[in-house]
């Protein structure tokens, strides 16, 4: 059955605008649990942007579903990982001077790194998702570097232009989960992701779960975040 990861980073955004104590995002960990959320994730970035340290502890003890780590692989945040154990990790790249995640990993190009960072990861029992464009290339390079699981990136998808090149791009996300399976790879996907076009990756063959965030804290802030889950719970299974 399809899962729904919830990315709470956004509720940290509004938080670390006034360098402040509210809104708290352990507490909306809680209520999209509530709401029926498979899952929490949370990305924390080399900056701190949202995401703090602190934020990532209390979560560990209190997600009662499964809690997703996205960070970038560098050696500060993979002894972050070891130590706090999550779930599972959903290794991304990660710039400073983007506004949010933009592309996936390059695994060809960087295919010993990756291989030795997934390694250290699951060699302590935390597997590992790559966070890569559905290329061909990038998934074959994928399941060499023994990940579990890689998460497509659905940005292409979402900000698509026209209904001719979304059905282009969900065409290249179905052949990327054909391949990754076939290559004994789990799937997940994610980014930019919607109410409005959720439903047609939601099907597609193979998918595990989808991680979205900005559109479910965008309407949390109208409705409350448990009816923003359980609404985009009904989105996904149509």
């Amino acid at each position: 059955m399809l899962t729904l990861g919830v990315n709470i980073d956004h509720v940290a955004t509004i938080r670390q605008a006034r360098r402040t104590v509210e809104p708290d995002p352990v507490a909306a960990a809680v209520l999209a649990e509530l709401g029926g959320a498979d899952g929490i994730t949370v990305h924390l970035r080399e900056d701190r942007r949202h995401i703090q340290d602190r934020d990532l502890q209390i979560l560990r003890q209190t997600v009662r579903t499964h809690l997703n780590l996205e960070m970038a692989a560098t050696p500060e945040m993979v002894e972050i990982a070891l130590a706090v154990k999550p779930d599972y990790v959903t290794l991304v790249p990660e710039r400073r001077e983007e506004v949010t995640t933009e592309g996936g990993l390059d695994i060809v190009g960087q295919r010993d790194r990756m291989a030795a960072v997934v390694a250290q990861l699951q060699a302590a029992g935390i597997p590992v998702s790559l966070f890569i464009d559905p290329d061909p290339a990038q998934i074959a390079a994928s399941a060499q570097v023994k990940a579990q699981f890689i998460e497509l990136h659905t940005g292409r998808y979402a900000e698509a232009a026209n209904e001719m090149i979304r059905g282009k791009e969900l065409a290249l996300l179905s052949e990327g989960c054909a391949q990754a399976i076939a290559l004994g790879l789990r799937v997940n996907a994610g980014h930019g992701l919607t109410y409005w076009n959720v439903q047609p990756v939601a099907q597609l063959t193979g998918m595990e779960e989808l991680n979205i965030g900005h559109t479910i804290i965008s309407r949390a802030v109208l409705v409350g975040i448990e009816r923003a889950v359980r609404e985009m719970k009904q989105a996904i299974s149509g």
